[in-house]
């Protein structure tokens, strides 16, 4: 089986989790600064078999799109031109940011690795891609 990649983008940092092969797990894979997400996502493509790539549409608490939701559609609408084959599903990544601050204090990470601001990002990334991944069991039940 293909993997599934999810991307959590950012105006500076873009936090990029994916499956393993068997589509159960979601691990973090990188943050990587948006402006070389499009040379990341080449190499990384050319490499791994992935079947769909799930970008994090960001949403206010009240259902309408946040101001960042354009560059998301500005890179989605790119991304689909370099790759027309490539499944793109929009999924809903409201409170992602506030629980990947949650899980990353809670799994008892040292104030010192806190600091680094892509850690969020990825985790942010994982937690768009598990949701996803849940979302679509559950809609196969």
């Amino acid at each position: 089986m293909a993997r599934i990649l999810s991307i959590d983008y950012g105006a500076k940092r873009t936090g990029v989790a994916v499956t393993d092969t068997l589509q159960i797990i979601a691990n973090s894979l990188a943050t990587v600064p948006t402006n070389e997400l499009m040379k990341f996502l080449a190499d990384y493509l050319s490499k791994e078999e992935v079947e769909t790539v799930v970008v994090g549409l960001p949403k206010q608490s009240d259902n309408t799109l946040s101001e960042n939701a354009a560059r998301v559609n500005g890179f989605v609408r790119k991304f689909k031109e370099k790759y027309p084959q490539m499944n793109v599903v929009m999924h809903d990544e409201r409170y992602t940011t506030v629980l990947a601050h949650q899980a990353i204090l809670s799994g008892g990470v040292k104030k010192s690795a806190r600091r680094d601001k892509g850690l969020a990002d990825r985790v942010s990334a994982v937690i768009i891609l598990q949701s996803y991944l849940e979302q679509t069991k559950y809609n196969k039940l």
